[in-house]
């Protein structure tokens, strides 16, 4: 069939759908799982013979919306908080990837520039950290414990200190997408040259594996968050500068609520981040390696299957790339 002739033969139906979703017309209960079936299969065509062609980008759209208003008006308040985080945050998740890999590449990257940085420039790493965290650094290491630097505060202070920090952190990184996402790649950049230029500093004075097992038992989820924080900030400002077949302020809101529930699904990982940093950090190097290296792979563990394999299921649960319209 013909394109011009396959939309001239439903787009009474979808014009109907467009109806309902803004507020227009109502559809019954059957009418709906009816329609939303149609819809599929008009959108399963569409792939499979006009893959490229914008009528199969926005039927993709159409579904999108269509399963997320018959989800929301058949949700129950109770189950609403289960399927929060079971479903609408990996399929946001899911809808983020794009930008979620973006990310992680600029974070990548801007490790590798801080490390190459400080191992050709010996002030670099002051620069960066300042005089004097890197003087106190300093005397710890010559004192044998060079990452007493945690333990230098009550563990109850630091905590609230550090989880409303690294909470602000990615909300900014977030925020910060509606600046068509260039303080978020500022965030990045600043946080991931932090990171790769006081490992190699640790790594200079002969204390890299002592570092590995101290900074990483809270570090695999604090850096795997402020990336993800990252891609949710990319989802706004992606949406705003590549709207696609959508219009540019529907790409922009669609992008921020993807980006929303990205870092709201954020929040808990930050907790767990500032209580392992203020609580059991501190006594990493008195710990016999292998307790830390459990945590930090049961970290990046649970980091892998929260934020990549339990998206990736829920994306072919639904058959749709992305929630959030």
């Amino acid at each position: 069939m013909r394109e011009a002739a396959f939309i001239k033969r439903n787009q009474a139906k979808w014009q109907r759908l467009e109806q309902v979703l803004n507020g227009l017309d109502k559809l019954s209960g059957d009418e709906a799982s009816g329609l939303y079936i149609q819809l599929n299969d008009d959108l399963s065509y569409a792939r499979t013979f006009y893959a490229k062609s914008p009528i199969t980008n926005y039927l993709n759209g159409l579904a999108v919306r269509l399963h997320q208003h018959i989800y929301r008006n058949e949700r129950t308040p109770r189950r609403r908080f289960v399927t929060f985080w079971t479903e609408e945050v990996p399929l946001a998740i899911a809808a983020a990837r794009p930008n979620l890999l973006l990310s992680l590449a600029v974070f990548v990257c801007a490790a590798l520039i801080g490390a190459v940085s400080a191992a050709h420039d010996q002030t670099f790493v002051r620069l960066i950290m300042g005089d004097g965290y890197v003087d106190q650094t300093l005397e710890n290491i010559r004192s044998g414990k060079p990452m007493a630097i945690y333990a230098s505060h009550d563990e109850g202070v630091m905590f609230l200190y550090i989880t409303i920090n690294n909470i602000k952190v990615a909300l900014t990184a977030f925020a910060s997408g509606i600046s068509a996402g260039f303080f978020t790649w500022y965030i990045l950049l600043q946080n991931g040259i932090m990171l790769g230029s006081f490992q190699y500093f640790f790594h200079e004075h002969g204390v890299l594996t002592d570092s590995l097992l101290t900074i990483w038992v809270h570090g695999t989820l604090e850096i795997s968050a402020i990336i993800i924080a990252g891609g949710a900030g990319f989802c706004i400002g992606n949406g705003w500068l590549f709207p696609g077949t959508y219009s540019r302020g529907y790409s922009f809101r669609r992008g921020a609520r993807i980006g929303l529930k990205v870092v709201m699904g954020l929040v808990p990982v930050f907790i767990i981040a500032g209580f392992l940093e203020s609580f059991v950090t501190r006594h990493a190097l008195t710990l016999r390696p292998w307790v830390a290296l459990t945590i930090i792979f049961g970290s990046l563990a649970w980091v892998i299957w929260y934020f990549i394999i339990l998206p990736y299921h829920a994306e072919r649960r639904t058959h749709r790339v992305a929630p959030g319209a």
